[in-house]
């Protein structure tokens, strides 16, 4: 059974929203979705790699963030709710220095109020990168809330 609001996610769609912004810059697609999961990728190279040529910490959070936040939002009704990002945490487990890491989020919890997503990035090899969790608001669109757009 999904748990998508509107059906199987549009994934170019969802990387054409973050092109202008800080996914764009790091050059995160969104490139698979199943019924309760939505996997990105991520380039490893001079913009995500720290100075001794490795994936930098800060991008494997970023990724985590941005594949379980599009996650997140595209399980509630947009006319109603709005899904963001509270706190997240990762474990950083091996180095990555090229090609591409991949990251898959799948919900724990899919509350009223807050989602909690788990974010597992692995290199090309399927080797683990970094295991992060990310927790999600679900707050109210349009007054008091974010505007609806």
């Amino acid at each position: 059974m999904t748990i998508w609001h509107a059906g199987t996610p549009d994934l170019a769609a969802m990387t054409r929203t973050g092109a202008t912004s800080m996914p764009g810059f790091l050059g995160i697609e969104f490139v698979e979705a199943g019924d309760d999961w939505i996997r990105a990728r991520m380039p490893v190279n001079e913009r995500t790699k720290q100075p001794y040529g490795r994936l930098h910490g800060g991008a494997s959070v970023a990724l985590a963030e941005t594949v379980a936040s599009v996650a997140a939002a595209m399980t509630v009704d947009p006319a109603v709710s709005a899904a963001v990002g509270m706190e997240i945490n990762a474990n950083h487990i091996r180095p990555a220095g090229d090609g591409f890491v991949y990251a898959t989020a799948r919900a724990e919890a899919r509350g009223r109020t807050s989602q909690v997503w788990s974010i597992r990035i692995e290199d090309e090899d399927g080797r683990l990168v970094c295991v992060a969790r990310m927790t999600a608001a679900v707050i109210p669109t349009g007054r008091g809330g974010v505007a609806a757009g």
